[in-house]
This record gives C-alpha cells, sequence and structure tokens, in this order.
C-alpha cells in the first residue's frame, strides 16, 4: 500500500519541482543547485519549513528556500518572526550565499514576497 502512495506522489513532487525551476528560469534566478560559496545571488522559490533557532544566544528565523533543483537555508539574525515568511510562500531572495554545517546559506537576505494570487 505505501509503495503505491509513494508511486502517486512522485510524479506530483517532480511537477511540483519542475514548475519551481521554471519559474527561476523566467524570473531571471539563478538555480540553487549552481549557487557556489561567497557568490552573489538572487534566488526564487517556495519556503519549505520557517523555524525559531537561537544561534550563539541570539534569536534567529530560519527557512529553508525550495525552487526545484536544490534548497538553501535563509536566516535573519535578531529576528523571532516576520510578516509572511511561513512555510508555503513563494519569494526571491538576495544575498551571498555562504556555507554553513555543509549547506548553502543566506544571511540577512533582501527579500521579496510573491503575491499570494501567483501561487
Amino acid at each position: 500500500m505505501l509503495d503505491r502512495l509513494s508511486d502517486i506522489s512522485a510524479p506530483q513532487e517532480r511537477l511540483e519541482s519542475d514548475e519551481l525551476r521554471e519559474e527561476a528560469a523566467t524570473s531571471g534566478c539563478a538555480r540553487i543547485d549552481t549557487c557556489g560559496d561567497r557568490e552573489m545571488v538572487t534566488v526564487t522559490g517556495t519556503l519549505r519549513t520557517v523555524t525559531l533557532r537561537p544561534r550563539a544566544g541570539v534569536p534567529a528565523l530560519e527557512a529553508e528556500l525550495f525552487d526545484g533543483s536544490g534548497s538553501l537555508d535563509v536566516v535573519w539574525l535578531g529576528r523571532r518572526s516576520i510578516t509572511g515568511i511561513e512555510p508555503g510562500r513563494k519569494l526571491i531572495a538576495s544575498g551571498r550565499v555562504a556555507m554553513s554545517h555543509g549547506r548553502r546559506t543566506l544571511f540577512n537576505p533582501k527579500y521579496e514576497l510573491r503575491p499570494l494570487g501567483r501561487e
């Protein structure tokens, strides 16, 4: 039974990934899987998770941004919450990529929430 469910959901996940990659390409944003350490980038995608996780005793709002090719962490230091930053929301983020614990990360990026009508 579980195999049948994964067979059904796999094509849907692939379609969503394809759609996100296409949106990134048409918006002129970089694909996350091609972003290198210390590179200035503008990326777009959907927030998969949003969590509050203190770093060195300072509040930090962390989100995982997925664009169909890969994901990166977006971290706002000193923030407990940001209106509109929630799972499922699409956004564009710009900043310098840092490798943190083996993951691509944008610290305190410039960002633009995508209108809800486009989702």
